[in-house]
């Protein structure tokens, strides 16, 4: 028999060190002016693909932490940490809940059904992320870098926010598609949720 909490934090610690790993070493840093920064990166498909895997709580606090480390491990990005753990938390909260509350696709066997949860999920996430991480981070950079550093950094954060948005549900659905049949047959696929 084997304990899923175990399981779950331990995949949880996965997934954090995962997203750190794809943040950190997988990105597409753009330079601003001022010394700032944003990225195009594939971070939050982890965060997605950790919420669709364990649900909401843990795939968002393992993309939220491993996320927040890379941002404390690079100087452009250490004052943004306490953002990037809320920002990345929610990502993870509102893909399980869109996932595991309201599709219920831990029960489902329709694949059809289990592909456009999946992918109404990732979207939900995801778009709130798109809505949010600009608008935070606007006000951020406006305490923490002053007024027009904020407003440089806001178009490039909607552009950079919104393609990895794109890129994140794309790559988020096609490893769940492809991983759920193969964690089921090796009966290592979490229940989440309660069954209809």
């Amino acid at each position: 028999m084997r304990n899923e909490k175990v399981q779950k934090l331990t995949l949880t610690a996965l997934m954090a060190a995962l997203s750190y790993v794809i943040f950190t070493f997988l990105q597409i840093k753009v330079t601003l002016p001022g010394g700032s920064a944003t990225s195009f990166h594939l971070g939050n498909a982890v965060v997605v693909l950790a919420a669709l895997l364990l649900g909401g709580v843990y795939g968002g606090i393992g993309g939220a932490i491993g996320m927040t480390i890379g941002d404390l491990l690079d100087p452009i990005y250490i004052t943004g940490a306490p953002k990037t753990f809320f920002l990345k938390l929610m990502i993870g909260v509102i893909t399980g809940l869109v996932a595991h509350k309201l599709g219920k696709i831990t029960y489902s066997t329709d694949k059809k059904h289990v592909f456009k949860w999946t992918v109404l999920a990732a979207c939900a996430g995801m778009l709130f992320n798109f809505i949010f991480d600009p608008i935070i981070s606007y006000f951020y950079d406006m305490l923490i870098l002053g007024k027009p550093m904020a407003q440089l950094k806001i178009a490039w954060s909607v552009t950079t926010t919104g393609v990895n948005a794109v890129i994140s549900v794309i790559a988020a659905t096609i490893v769940y598609v492809a991983l759920r049949p193969v964690l089921i047959k090796a009966n290592l696929f979490f229940k989440i949720g309660k069954e209809k």
